[in-house]
């Protein structure tokens, strides 16, 4: 960071930058223009206490990636003040520290949002924040006061500005959304941000080396197809567990798992049935082939060592569904169905379509149409499946 002394006018854009995006440059360029500022500083968070559920990069990292973002700026400085820290992060140290740093007659402006400035009253010491700098609240087009941040600029006045930006769709959580489900990123960030992001393996689970032993187990019990299906249900699972914030790391490992039994042949089967006492109704007795779901509930927790119920469940009713399903069940029942390497059928593009905007519709979807497509092949519907439409039809 270059030398704070003879700057009067200092921005200051705080943010865990996880990662950095063109919202966050174009937010800080608009209100460098309107304010007249020398320079604006980027504070990446260290260890930011109303974040500490969320997937964060290192701080090394989300500094690299900011550092590359405003490199050609000269109008943009960068700190590490905050992630050096090693207690919580909190703005009022932050402010105090940056003040120590300028002359005595240097106004800080500290730029924020409109959801994070009706917060301000959650952070620490938040009259003494207001005697070291102003604010700067970003808005979009047509943004209309709430009576909190109406009341906020009564208590503050002449310490509270705003600045219009353009409304731009981007988000660091949609972005990390992005990764993980292996879609581009390409235009919504810095290009050489983006190649940071592949290179270090930022906001990526590699599921597959984690659960290495099941894969062995699970590719000589399967055919070469069935076991490429698997894991391309395990991917369409973990993308939908994203997209509907459920646990990734279960959906990917149940889906991996769902057809464990798949390839059964039938004397395994029996054999299966009688090793574990599950009885076959009268349905699956004349269709033991819609068993291998349901002895899947078996082998997954003995032989794959799953002991979560849900994931166990999501296992056991995928080839039926059943009413009331959990939202893993769910994804893992609609991941089945609509994995990449499906061969072309009516109502598969809907039925993707739906899956990543409502997990009920798209349940109900595809209930009815494989009750359908069923029905016309002279197959048996097992009766969890009716209930299950019935349910969702409702």
């Amino acid at each position: 960071m270059q030398s704070l002394k003879n700057i009067k006018k200092l921005g200051i854009m705080g943010g865990t930058f996880n990662p950095i995006h063109y919202a966050h440059l174009l937010s800080s360029s608009y209100v460098f223009e309107k304010y007249n500022l020398d320079k604006i500083i980027f504070i990446p968070t260290g260890e930011p206490p109303h974040k500490r559920n969320i997937n964060i990069a290192s701080g090394e990292h989300r500094y690299n990636m900011v550092n590359l973002a405003i490199q050609d700026n000269p109008n943009f400085l960068i700190s590490n003040i905050e992630i050096e820290r090693d207690d919580t992060t909190y703005t009022i140290d932050t402010l105090r520290q940056i003040k120590s740093m300028c002359d005595e007659d240097t106004d800080i402006y500290f730029i924020t949002g409109t959801d994070t400035i009706n917060q301000v009253y959650n952070w620490k010491e938040t009259e003494n924040i207001f005697k070291l700098c102003k604010f700067i609240v970003t808005t979009r087009p047509n943004y209309v006061l709430d009576d909190n941040t109406k009341n906020l600029i009564d208590k503050h006045k002449n310490k509270i500005y705003f600045c219009e930006i353009p409304k731009l769709e981007i988000s660091s959580t949609n972005i990390r959304k992005r990764v993980e489900q292996e879609k581009t990123i390409t235009y919504l960030l810095p290009k050489n941000v983006e190649e940071y992001i592949y290179k270090n393996n930022l906001y990526k689970t590699d599921f597959f080396k984690k659960y290495e032993k099941q894969l062995n187990i699970l590719k000589q019990n399967l055919t070469e197809k069935r076991f490429n299906h698997s894991i391309q249900v395990a991917k369409e699972a973990k993308n939908l567990a994203i997209q509907h914030n459920v646990d990734k790391e279960k959906a990917f490992l149940a889906g991996l798992i769902h057809d464990c039994c798949k390839c059964f042949p039938l004397p395994k089967i029996y054999e299966t049935c009688e090793k574990y006492k599950f009885e076959l109704d009268d349905i699956l007795k004349k269709q033991p082939d819609l068993a291998h779901s349901f002895l899947g509930y078996y082998i997954a927790k003995d032989i794959y060592n799953i002991q979560d119920e849900d994931m166990l469940n999501s296992i056991k009713y995928h080839t039926t569904g059943r009413e009331n399903m959990s939202n893993l069940e769910k994804i893992i029942y609609i991941a089945d169905y609509i994995e990449p390497t499906r061969p072309y059928f009516d109502g598969i593009y809907e039925a993707r379509e739906l899956a990543y905007k409502d997990l009920d519709k798209a349940i109900q979807y595809i209930l009815k149409n494989t009750i359908q497509f069923n029905t016309q092949k002279g197959r048996i519907i097992h009766p969890l499946s009716i209930e299950a439409y019935e349910y969702y039809k409702k």
